[in-house]
């Protein structure tokens, strides 16, 4: 079975479906207030994500203290942003650019 991109005008998403018929089904069922926009077939059985798209540049590692605190705060971003700037002394926009670099790559 293909795995399809479906793009609607609020959200993208991502399934497995028999056909595009089926594939815009599977957008219906789950979003039935969207309005499809694309499906597209993937090339293989994988969704990836660009880092670089997202704005992660190559060499970025993950924080282990901005992944302790969003552990400690069960992936509450803005609980672990007051609590990593509580422990490192970070301001808030520094704070919140490491929590969600961190999030996007996969915490």
């Amino acid at each position: 079975m293909p795995l399809y991109e479906i793009e609607t005008n609020a959200h993208i998403m991502v399934g497995w479906a028999a056909d595009e018929t089926g594939a815009e089904a599977f957008a219906k069922e789950h979003y039935p207030e969207d309005e499809v926009m694309r499906i597209t077939t993937r090339p293989r059985d994988v969704w990836v994500i660009s880092k670089r798209l997202l704005g992660i540049e190559s060499g970025v590692d993950p924080c282990d203290t901005a992944r302790d605190c969003l552990t400690k705060e069960s992936g509450d971003k803005v609980h672990a942003i007051r609590l990593y700037m509580h422990e490192t002394g970070v301001d808030l926009h520094e704070a919140q650019k490491v929590i969600e670099t961190n999030m996007s790559i996969g915490w």
